[in-house]
């Protein structure tokens, strides 16, 4: 039949579309191929970490400190990228990390915690596997030596998410896990600062943990594996003068540590009451889930309503597809990151980071 006011057949129309319809797909994709973003990429594997946030300055820090610190944070980016780049697990290489940073006294977990009021260390540690979401968790132990470990072993060898103090310590030498004298974990600048903040409280100053501890310790790390599985770990010694048993966000899953493969892995650090109120670490990787928002959206997003609450502290975030991001309200956090890309950095104040992947 003729196409009306065209003099062609239904059949001519069909010969000239067959004739055309590969030129134009063509060219279509090249159009499309020169709009994709240049930086577009999805790394093999990823890793990030932390060493805590806080109110440091570059200030108040010389070259030799800064130096170390650089130099620690380097030594767990690297532990864990050399498991990745051997096709090793996001698990692994994010207890690797974070096993290094438990030894350093530099760093609040493991030896180096600060003192309880009561003055003891007491550890506190999470961990979680984005594959299939299990979790592993422990509070207020007071000889593990590495308590990330425990938190692993909870989650592989016990039918429970959570263990607490003696319970938790009778666990960790069942599974044959290193146990030490508590006084190891003890280092005299931390004791300085408990008693700085007892004589502050007794003065009746009102000077509160944050005054004391110019920065948060905690250590962490997040990481995506060959594979495409997450994985993420918090590990921390809490607050300095803590009372009453307290327990921040760093051992709870969904407050201080998260990992879902559908949308990332997040290790915080910061003012646990604030994180916990707020599910910091489960609110960006849903946020990212449900919205489709970026590592680097979602984490800052979060961080904003957790500050106007009156919190502060920091996240890294690793996402599904291998993208790194640090958010955080403080003026420094301890961090790094590196990919299969060359990526490898470390940062500790605001700003010094490329901002790659975010």
């Amino acid at each position: 039949m003729p196409i009306a006011g065209r003099g062609y057949t239904t059949a001519g129309v069909r010969i000239l579309s067959q004739f055309f319809a590969a030129p134009v797909l063509a060219f279509a994709g090249l159009l499309l191929l020169l709009a994709a973003p240049a930086s577009a990429h999805d790394p093999e594997w990823s890793i990030a970490i932390h060493g805590g946030a806080g109110t440091m300055s570059p200030e108040r820090m010389d070259a030799e400190t800064r130096a170390e610190y650089e130099a620690a944070l380097q030594a767990a980016l690297d532990a864990g990228s050399k498991v990745l780049a051997e096709g090793g697990t996001a698990m692994d290489a994010v207890v690797a990390a974070i096993t290094l940073m438990e030894d350093d006294p530099k760093f609040n977990a493991g030896r180096g915690a600060v003192f309880t009021w009561d003055g003891v260390n007491e550890h506190d540690a999470s961990i979680m596997d984005g594959r299939t979401r299990d979790a592993g968790a422990s509070t207020g132990t007071r000889n593990v030596r590495h308590p990330i470990l425990l938190a692993r072993a909870v989650m592989e060898d016990s039918p429970h998410v959570f263990l607490s103090r003696e319970g938790a310590e009778q666990f960790a030498a069942e599974q044959g896990l290193e146990l030490v004298d508590p006084a190891w974990f003890g280092t005299d600048s931390r004791r300085e600062a408990l008693e700085r903040y007892k004589a502050a409280q007794m003065e009746e100053q009102g000077m509160s943990q944050l005054a004391i501890d110019t920065k948060f310790g905690t250590v962490g790390a997040v990481a995506r594996d060959s594979n495409g599985n997450l994985a993420a770990g918090t590990s921390t010694g809490g607050m300095t003068g803590k009372r009453w048993g307290r327990i921040g966000d760093s051992p709870i899953i969904g407050s201080g540590t998260y990992a879902d493969n559908r949308a990332c892995a997040v290790s915080a650090t910061g003012w646990g009451e604030y994180f916990i109120r707020t599910n910091v670490a489960a609110e960006i990787c849903a946020r990212m889930r449900m919205k489709g928002e970026s590592a680097k959206v979602a984490g800052e997003a979060v961080i904003a309503e957790m500050g106007a609450l009156g919190g502060n502290g920091g996240v890294i975030v690793a996402g599904a597809n291998g993208d790194l991001a640090f958010a955080f309200d403080t003026t420094g956090m301890y961090r790094g990151r590196a990919d299969s890309e060359g990526l490898n950095e470390v940062a500790i104040f605001a700003g010094e980071d490329s901002g790659e992947d975010d």
